[in-house]
């Protein structure tokens, strides 16, 4: 399994609900909140192979709320 991360800026108010739909689409490992520029820091895991932004762009990208995304490709855990 190959795991990225994405950090989704959502529209005012809507942070709660984003997290939400995404944790019960259980498309998702790991949903956190965060300060600063983007509202969500969301870690995923996809087959290896599979095309991360065709995954984004068909899974995370219809959730209601999303106002932009920043997607963190991964290489190597210590």
């Amino acid at each position: 399994m190959k795991p990225f991360f994405v950090q989704i800026k959502c529209e005012l108010g809507r942070a709660y609900d984003v997290a939400t739909e995404i944790v019960d689409a259980e498309i998702a490992s790991e949903v956190y909140s965060t300060a600063g520029d983007y509202d969500l820091l969301v870690k995923f895991y996809v087959e290896e192979g599979t095309d991360i932004g065709h995954f984004v762009n068909e899974k995370l990208h219809p959730v209601p709320g999303i106002r932009d995304t920043y997607t963190i490709i991964t290489f190597r855990a210590f």
